[in-house]
């Protein structure tokens, strides 16, 4: 899977508490070539062009079976169920970028933690589109 890219509030949003791994809804939307992630992004209102069609709800799918867990002495993960949409002839033919961010239920309060770029358009229209996170997890800490 492609690496990740972190918007620059991510990392100050986890260690302060704004965002709760173990406890908050973390969601991945997908949105076209057309969105133009910029780190400087902060907030799920700033993130525009989400796909559409059948399959793909707005605001994107829940991350599943999330866990934050201690990988060895000085090192910590959060990580979560691969995240996939089922296949239909009228689904999505132009997810660019898959976008990972904390849901409050509101656009301009959800604070945005990272983007993975695909490079090429992706689809759920002929097969599933599945993301497979990091064997090491979505994000890792060392200290």
């Amino acid at each position: 899977m492609a690496s990740i890219s972190f918007y620059n509030n991510a990392t100050k949003d986890i260690l302060d508490g704004t965002i709760d791994l173990d406890s908050d809804t973390i969601k991945v939307s997908l949105h076209a070539s057309t969105y133009t992630p910029a780190v400087t992004h902060d907030f799920f209102n700033d993130v525009t062009n989400e796909v559409t069609g059948s399959n793909y709800t707005a605001g994107g799918a829940t991350l599943g079976s999330t866990a934050v867990t201690t990988v060895t002495v000085n090192d910590a993960m959060y990580d979560a169920a691969d995240t996939t949409w089922s296949a239909h002839a009228s689904g999505f033919s132009t997810a660019r970028y898959a976008v990972i961010y904390k849901s409050t239920g509101t656009a301009s309060t959800s604070p945005l933690i990272g983007y993975i770029d695909f490079t090429t358009d992706q689809d759920n229209v002929n097969n599933d589109l599945t993301i497979k996170w990091n064997a090491s997890g979505i994000l890792q800490l060392t200290t």
